[in-house]
């Protein structure tokens, strides 16, 4: 029986919002466990959800676990050097313990930077092969948004990822993670290994795997895989992390160098074909609401409205209220907005009482360009702690603590509120506040594609609006510094001359 390391350090770093993201934010994130120890990993991970507890079921029990030390935390800001150097330096410590391992399975976004090192997994990953050697194996799990360098390459033996955005699969990521350690420890680490950088960013709007081109792209890359591969990875890449290796690629791991070459140029090849076929309408605010309200006029079902630059799960910070303004301006009746991330608010609503008149300065309190907040009196519906449990394919069962929370309406438009930032990803996030959605004409919500997953079923139709908020979605709008010259910031776009 084998003995194999589990540990897990994700963090999705967006290099162009204010603040930074230190070790508090992995202790106590709103939306996922914290750090976990030793058994409490399996432990939290006996339930299916993330990558790892695909892993530990994929392993069926027929080696030896050894877990070390997981945390994440919701995406934003760089990671502090001392967050960064505390938790690797744990893991590596825990590693030291448990050694001789015959292999070791990281749990790894693939978009986190530090205050220190661009490639937060490339460093972690030089670190954990300093300590096992070069015949261990390591393999890793990714998220769909990775920007992968050469040294995560070089330094792992198979990269498996979600192939879906909205990441439904993440479980079944970590049991194609457990195959290939279980492959690794009969034939052992592969010689082939290829990487393929695409010449252009590919915006998150762009991403989504439920539809095309997306969507042709990763059945392609399932299908290309052959028996002498470990992996083959196609990777979207997160456009606000601000590193040389930033946007999509594609890589294999295989025990033969010309299956990885081919395998990766035929994928690269496919995507360059289709670079123009990438592209999503993006309405400005007050265009939004003016044809959601045109739509729901006589549409059977909600008309869904992402407010896609203050999406917490790009960063964002969850707090800006352009949407609203545009919401309240243009009258729009039956509309919900949320989740506004103002713990003042949330408060003051819990100190006035249900039923109560508020004048509030809602949200705007993040220091971003052309984000201010909404003045206006509003009404107290709902008040209640915030903690719930999620139901959509995204994030099932997953508890959340979003602190205390209030429902407040002006108008006929109701606002949901909460004190910590989260993605409206789930219909949980409204349902708990005792809202039907069912029942509501216009839906704004902070989020990006996620929501798919879970509030396409009961809408009339979607689409995203351009609202000031921390995550760009034109990557043109970002103040690289670090980017490698000659990459289009999206398809067909201008080039970044460094």
């Amino acid at each position: 029986m084998a003995r194999i390391a589990i540990a897990g350090f994700m963090h999705e770093t967006n290099c162009f919002v204010p603040g930074e993201t230190d070790y508090e934010h992995f202790a106590r994130p709103a939306d996922r466990p914290g750090i976990l120890r030793g058994e409490e990993i399996m432990v939290e991970f006996a339930k299916a959800g993330a990558s790892s507890a695909g892993f530990i079921a994929g392993n069926d029990g027929n080696h030896e676990l050894a877990p070390l030390l997981w945390t994440s935390t919701t995406p934003g800001a760089p990671v502090t050097a001392h967050a960064y150097e505390r938790i690797a330096s744990e893991i590596l410590a825990r590693l030291s313990e448990v050694l001789p391992v015959d292999g070791i399975y990281l749990d790894l976004h693939g978009a986190m930077v530090s205050a220190q090192h661009p490639d937060g997994e490339g460093e972690l990953l030089r670190r954990v092969r300093a300590v096992v050697g070069d015949e261990v194996p390591i393999v890793i799990s990714l998220d769909y948004h990775a920007n992968i360098t050469p040294a995560m390459v070089a330094l792992a033996d198979a990269m498996l990822p979600y192939h879906t955005y909205p990441h439904v699969d993440q479980h079944a990521a970590g049991q194609r993670a457990a195959a290939a350690m279980k492959r690794l420890l009969i034939e052992g680490r592969p010689q082939g290994r290829a990487l393929r950088q695409l010449p252009f960013l590919l915006p998150l709007n762009y991403q989504c795997t439920l539809v095309e081109p997306s969507k042709g792209v990763v059945e392609a890359a399932i299908a290309r895989q052959t028996e002498d591969m470990l992996s083959l990875a196609y990777l979207a890449g997160f456009p606000p992390s601000d590193l040389a290796d930033c946007g999509p690629t594609v890589s294999a791991h295989a025990y033969s160098q010309a299956a990885a070459d081919a395998a990766v140029d035929d994928i690269a090849q496919m995507i360059a074909l289709k670079e123009a076929e990438f592209a999503e309408p993006l309405y400005a605010p007050d265009e939004a609401v003016v044809e959601a309200m045109a739509l729901a006029a006589t549409a059977q079902k909600p008309i869904v409205i992402a407010d896609t630059q203050d999406n917490p799960g790009c960063g964002g910070s969850g707090d800006t209220v352009g949407m609203l303004a545009a919401l309240v301006a243009n009258q729009a009746q039956g509309a919900l907005f949320g989740v506004v991330s103002d713990d003042q608010a949330a408060a003051a609503a819990h100190d006035a009482g249900v039923g109560a008149e508020l004048e509030l300065a809602l949200g705007g309190r993040t220091d971003l360009p052309g984000v201010e907040p909404f003045h206006g009196r509003f009404t107290v519906e709902v008040i209640n702690d915030g903690r719930y449990y999620a139901d959509g394919p995204v994030s099932q069962g997953k508890a959340y603590d979003v602190g205390p929370s209030a429902l407040l309406s002006i108008g006929g438009i109701r606002v949901a509120v909460s004190s910590r930032r989260v993605q409206a990803l789930d219909r949980m996030v409204f349902e708990h506040l005792g809202i039907v959605l069912e029942e509501q004409k216009i839906i704004v919500l902070k989020s990006t594609c996620h929501y798919r997953a879970h509030f396409d079923p009961i809408a009339e139709t979607t689409f995203a609006a351009l609202a000031p908020g921390g995550y760009l979605a034109n990557p043109a709008d970002c103040a690289y510094s670090k980017l490698r010259p000659g990459v289009r910031y999206y398809p067909l776009g201008p080039v970044h001359v460094g």
